[in-house]
């Protein structure tokens, strides 16, 4: 790797995971209109701690503000290999305790032992799936990337494996035998071009995201910042954008996402923090809901 900082080793201050440069050279990059008022180019990655952490302010942007905002996800190519030794980060066991500390640091459940017990050599093979899948759906390649994003950090699951990323697709629907196809042929050249775009725009970190109006006018949001940042850069470009209203209960925030964690339940229904797992163990408790648990907090789920 080119990289000489760990890429894995996140900085939880910053919400950053690569090296923390500046992205200015991304108002040289021209970009794609969009049909709405905003585009939002987020580039991310499968196996990124930090971009795990925005999932609560990345689910309500969408819900308040989908009207206003296309996203349009990129990957970046966090983890080519191991081929360096740097920052105390030699294996991938090195990585195991950062993990554990960070998750503790976004309140977000991450358990680093993958590290220890089915580590990845790379994050490319389910990053290249991910492009795959967004040649059959948009919507389902999201539902692809949250599904495989819980394996790697809640059930330590190795997603640079094919049969971890065949059981992901299968479940949220994509056609697996396209898939891998497309995994093992143009999903590639998609990647590349990913990767490309990344070094135009700039990126030395993920999460980024570059908030662009129709006129060509840019607002960056860089690394996990509270939700407020988000909704700045929307209005900052889209001043007559409207917030939407949603129902916040939980029969409506599950059937929008079909898992939530306690700290994205209480953003985007506005319970207290200490408050919202105890409303999600209740309704476990009733039988409604299912609780996965790992040593570093809990998912949940409807019941089937």
């Amino acid at each position: 790797m080119e990289n000489k900082n760990n890429p894995l080793l996140c900085d939880p201050t910053e919400g950053i995971c690569g090296i923390g440069e500046s992205t200015s050279s991304a108002k040289e990059v021209k970009t794609q209109t969009t049909e709405k008022p905003v585009k939002v180019i987020y580039f991310t990655d499968p196996i990124c701690s930090s971009c795990w952490g925005i999932e609560p302010q990345l689910r309500k942007l969408k819900l308040e503000y989908g009207n206003s905002i296309e996203i349009e996800y990129r990957m970046g190519g966090l983890l080519p290999d191991w081929s360096y030794n740097s920052g105390g980060i030699s294996k991938p066991s090195d990585v195991a305790h950062h993990w554990d500390e960070v998750s503790i640091y976004y309140d977000m459940p991450i358990d680093g032992d993958v590290w220890l017990e089915d580590p990845l050599q790379s994050s490319y093979p389910p990053s290249i799936a991910f492009k795959a899948a967004q040649m059959q759906s948009q919507e389902k390649a999201i539902a692809f990337m949250r599904e495989i994003r819980e394996m790697v950090f809640l059930q330590k699951k190795n997603i640079a494996k094919w049969e971890n990323l065949a059981i992901a697709a299968q479940k949220v629907n994509l056609n697996v035998e396209q898939l891998k196809t497309d995994y093992n042929g143009k999903a590639k050249v998609y990647f590349e071009e990913d990767l490309n775009l990344a070094k135009q725009f700039g990126v030395r970190g993920f999460p980024t995201m570059f908030f662009i109006s129709t006129t060509g006018e840019k607002e960056t949001v860089y690394g996990s910042k509270p939700y407020a940042f988000y909704e700045t850069a929307v209005l900052k470009l889209h001043e007559s954008a409207t917030k939407k209203e949603y129902i916040k209960n939980w029969e409506v925030l599950f059937s929008q996402y079909p898992s939530l964690t306690a700290k994205e339940y209480s953003e985007l229904s506005g319970t207290p923090r200490a408050e919202s797992e105890k409303q999600l163990n209740d309704l476990v408790t009733k039988g409604i809901l299912e609780k996965f648990t790992t040593k570093n907090g809990a998912l949940w789920t409807i019941k089937k």
